[in-house]
């Protein structure tokens, strides 16, 4: 089985495209490409990418950004939100509605967006009080993942490509984020995330008679355009995130 996975498009549709044409470049077809959540927030557009998922109909689960396009009232959305919404139609948000929470992909991988029981916790990473995005302590990362059967499970929501084999030898995949190379937060703690590179990242899985082996791919597209767009939306965090991968 080869497959690949994507995760936190967030509107950028030029770097979907690049990604989906990478993905065609390496033999994986359309239908066996995973989608990890958080596809549309954000200033860029939110509307063509929209129109681009619904059309390829990816097996897709629902991350924290996507249920609070449906959850929130239009005036109290935050800044991600509300740039999107206005670009969406009523059948794009249909198409949010109908996402699940998690899923099983071909019996044997786990697809959530940030662990089997949050959105919007970090799986793999943890944040100190100073701010420090580190990698979790492994008991912790497991506490997560007790009731999980698969033998690989996939995750996505901190946009850092990443993988972790647990003791019982499961597989936790991140495969990075398209779209959103860098951001701030202030949950638990104010936070940032620099991936370093503006490049679109994804991840291709093989099962082997080894086990599951995991390529994190980086592919180039015209990221000064998005970057630009930000900017004219006056969203300069997201320009500079986007130009370079660092936010400052």
């Amino acid at each position: 089985m080869r497959f690949a996975a994507i995760a936190d498009v967030h509107g950028n549709c030029l770097a979907l495209e690049a990604v989906l044409a990478d993905i065609a470049a390496q033999g994986v077809e359309t239908g066996d490409i995973v989608n990890l959540g958080d596809s549309l927030s954000g200033p860029l557009e939110a509307g063509r990418t929209a129109d681009r998922l619904v059309g390829l109909g990816l097996t897709t689960v629902c991350g924290n950004h996507d249920r609070y396009l449906i959850e929130h009232a239009a005036g109290d959305m935050h800044s991600w939100e509300a740039d999107a919404y206005a670009q969406l139609s009523p059948e794009h948000l249909d198409w949010l509605r109908e996402l699940p929470f998690s899923r099983v992909f071909r019996d044997e991988i786990f697809l959530c967006h940030a662990t089997p029981t949050s959105d919007n916790v970090y799986w793999l990473e943890a944040v100190s009080e100073q701010g420090h995005v580190h990698l979790r302590p492994k008991a912790e990362i497991e506490a997560f993942a007790e009731g999980v059967r698969q033998p690989l499970i996939l995750c996505g929501h901190s946009h850092i490509p990443r993988a972790v084999r647990l003791t019982d030898g499961r597989l936790i995949v991140n495969p990075g984020s398209i779209g959103g190379p860098g951001y701030d937060d202030d949950t638990p703690y104010f936070h940032k995330v620099e991936t370093g590179t503006p490049l679109a990242s994804y991840a291709i899985l093989e099962k082997t008679s080894a086990g599951w082996s995991v390529s994190f791919r980086l592919v180039p597209y015209d990221n000064m355009a998005m970057s630009r767009l930000a900017a004219e939306k006056g969203r300069a965090d997201w320009s500079v995130a986007l130009a370079g991968g660092w936010l400052d």
